[in-house]
């Protein structure tokens, strides 16, 4: 079900515990954030950001070494985002990730940027397109939950 009631931390995935302190932390930043959005069939980013002047960043959580080099797809996620980081929490070898991203050190609590991820602003046509990926995205997210009813009303093609 991809529209699911939030579970209590104690059934949380270590991932997830990661997204959650890192949409924390952003949001003292003045983004909005979704997780698991579908930017196009293939890829699943695990937080997206908007920022209050439009500004997109893509944020993949790793929890562990072999999460993080089973994960082939994380270049596809650039072309979807101004900014890309990883998120991991104080245990993760940090050397393993790539120099040229950014990176953000989080817990289930908060998170903590150490290395901002270089700029590459998308074309216009993209952020409209991503932009309206994530109002839809976040909508959907929020109808479900003042409606658990309405789940089964939303078809695969809606949610990405």
């Amino acid at each position: 079900m991809p529209f699911a009631t939030p579970a209590p931390q104690d059934q949380m995935q270590p991932g997830q515990l990661l997204a959650r302190g890192v949409c924390r932390h952003l949001r003292g930043h003045g983004f909005v954030t979704v997780e698991e959005l579908v930017p196009s069939p293939g890829l699943r980013v695990d937080v997206m950001a908007l920022g209050a002047k439009g500004e997109i960043w893509v944020v993949e959580c790793k929890s562990s070494r072999v999460d993080f080099t089973s994960d082939r797809k994380w270049q596809g996620y650039l072309e979807w985002c101004d900014r890309f980081f990883w998120a991991v929490d104080g245990d993760f070898p940090t050397d393993l990730l790539p120099p040229e991203t950014g990176l953000i050190l989080a817990d289930a609590y908060d998170a903590e940027i150490l290395r901002m991820g270089p700029e590459s602003k998308l074309a216009g046509a993209r952020r409209k397109v991503v932009t309206q990926k994530f109002a839809r995205h976040a909508a959907r997210r929020l109808q479900a939950l003042r409606d658990p009813g309405v789940r089964g009303l939303i078809s695969d093609d809606e949610t990405g």
